[in-house]
């Protein structure tokens, strides 16, 4: 079985072989981004380049804040109800009444009448 599966999915190995290479770069570059040596470097530059007159405080400040808002999760960052508000998250269950049952109906149609 697993030789005729190969035999009919030949065709889609290029596309099987690019998504494997894709998934293998995106996992390197996020380890990249959130890699402690990485970030301790880039907010040494900042400090650096604040002290040699580079950049303003407000602009070392700005990307400090950048820097670290990548360490931290979007809900954690804006509360549990700003991302419900903003679209993210998923809202509260809908509570459901019970099913009514035939007999219900009927009484509660002689009821209404």
């Amino acid at each position: 079985m697993d030789i005729l599966w190969g035999l009919l999915t030949l065709p889609y190995a290029p596309v099987r072989g690019l998504t494997a290479m894709v998934k293998v770069v995106a996992r390197e570059a996020e380890s990249q981004q959130y890699d402690p040596v990485n970030i301790r470097r880039e907010l040494e530059e900042l400090d650096r380049a604040a002290a040699a007159g580079d950049i303003t405080p407000e602009e070392r400040d700005r990307g400090q804040q950048r820097v670290l808002d990548r360490l931290t999760p979007q809900a954690a960052r804006n509360g549990p109800t700003a991302s419900r508000a903003n679209g993210g998250g998923r809202p509260p269950p809908a509570r459901r009444r019970p099913a009514r049952r035939r007999g219900d109906q009927q009484r509660g149609a002689r009821e209404r009448t």
